[in-house]
């Protein structure tokens, strides 16, 4: 047996081995598949930071040295299982959030559905209408998700390439660095404007009896 094996197999004190149950396993698991912190994922199953840390800790030692070839370790399989198992909890949350964001970003999100029946004046017969409001594309989501995915192009401390005064050339003395935090608000007020026109206020249905459903 190689000294770095054994020097991996060396054991943290755990504290009591029945502690890490079934059921405390599958609470940090639920409670990491919705993205909570850890202090918060430890405290919904009743046990302490230190001690879901430590376990997190000794099942990513043992998966990884498994991924390198070596030998599992029995002792180690209840903490490999568990670290397993909350990576991918936590790996499904961002995955849900991110979804989120995008939807956000892209916009089409139904907010209300208004359902009315009337009486058409020409035929007399019942007619059901529905309408949806959904909301618009929302810029700030992908800006959001660009300074955070991609810092360096897109951070708050990251510098511009391009000036929008000159293509690149230095501003001159007559002219000023634009705010496009401002500028893109600015410009998505007017889209918004645009594309979803502020409805008519006390608007009625021509030529129809609106029934009561």
């Amino acid at each position: 047996m190689s000294s770095r094996r054994k020097a991996r197999r060396q054991k943290p004190q755990l504290g009591r081995p029945c502690l890490l149950s079934e059921e405390v396993e599958a609470r940090l698991v639920a409670a990491s598949r919705t993205g909570v912190a850890v202090e918060l994922a430890a405290e919904m199953a009743g046990v302490s930071r230190s001690s879901f840390l430590a376990w997190m800790a000794r099942g990513r030692a043992e998966v990884e040295a498994r991924e390198a070839g070596e030998e599992p370790d029995p002792e180690a399989e209840e903490y490999a299982a568990l670290f397993v198992k909350v990576r991918t909890a936590r790996a499904t949350a961002a995955a849900r959030a991110m979804a989120n964001i995008r939807r956000v970003a892209d916009g089409g999100i139904t907010t209300k559905i208004t359902t009315r029946r009337f009486r058409d004046s020409v035929t007399g017969e019942i007619v059901e209408e529905t309408v949806e409001d959904r909301t618009s594309p929302d810029w700030r989501a992908d800006a959001w998700y660009l300074e955070r995915q991609f810092r360096d192009q897109y951070g708050k401390d990251a510098t511009l390439a391009v000036e929008i005064t000159g293509l690149g050339a230095p501003v001159g003395d007559d002219e000023q660095s634009v705010d496009l935090s401002a500028l893109a608000e600015r410009l998505d007020k007017s889209l918004f404007a645009v594309e979803y026109p502020p409805e008519l206020d006390g608007g009625i249905v021509v030529d129809a009896e609106v029934i009561d459903p």
